[in-house]
C-alpha cells in the first residue's frame, strides 16, 4: 500500500511526503507557477519510468542476465480530443539478444504501475470537516 500527503501553502508549488522522503511539484511560469519543482504529469511518467526500471531490474537479476545502465525515457502527449498518450523507450548499455530484448519489453508492459494506467484506477474523493 502506497500513501502520500500533499501540501499546498501558497500558489501552485505543492510539498509532497512519502514517509520519510520529500519532493516538491509545481506548475512552470508560463503556466503560473514558480517552477519549483517537477509537474504532476512529470511525477506520473517518473513513477512510471521508476517501477519499469526497477522491474526490469529485477526480471534481469532472477534471469542472470547483465543489462548495465537502464534508461528508460518517457513523454506524455495529449491529442486534439485531450487523450493521453504516454511514449516509454528503454535502452541498455550491455547488449542484449533479440529474444532478451523482446521478453524486456514484454515484462514492460506487465509492470504494476503500466498495468495501473492501462486498467484505469478508481478514485474516491471527499471533503474531511
Amino acid at each position: 500500500m502506497a500513501h502520500v500527503t500533499v501540501i499546498s501553502e501558497y500558489h501552485y508549488a505543492q510539498q509532497i511526503a512519502s514517509g520519510h522522503h520529500r519532493l516538491t511539484s509545481d506548475e512552470p511560469i508560463e503556466r503560473g507557477g514558480s517552477d519549483s519543482g517537477s509537474t504532476p504529469h512529470e511525477l506520473l511518467l517518473a513513477s512510471l519510468g521508476a517501477c519499469t526500471s526497477i522491474t526490469l531490474r529485477m526480471y534481469a537479476g532472477r534471469k542472470g542476465w547483465e543489462l548495465g545502465k537502464i534508461t528508460v525515457g518517457l513523454r506524455y502527449t495529449t491529442d486534439a480530443e485531450e487523450k493521453g498518450h504516454i511514449d516509454r523507450r528503454l535502452s541498455f548499455s550491455k547488449p542484449l539478444t533479440t529474444e532478451q530484448t523482446q521478453r524486456l519489453l514484454e515484462i514492460a508492459g506487465k509492470t504494476p504501475v503500466t498495468r495501473n494506467l492501462m486498467a484505469g484506477v478508481k478514485i474516491d474523493t471527499s471533503v474531511i470537516q
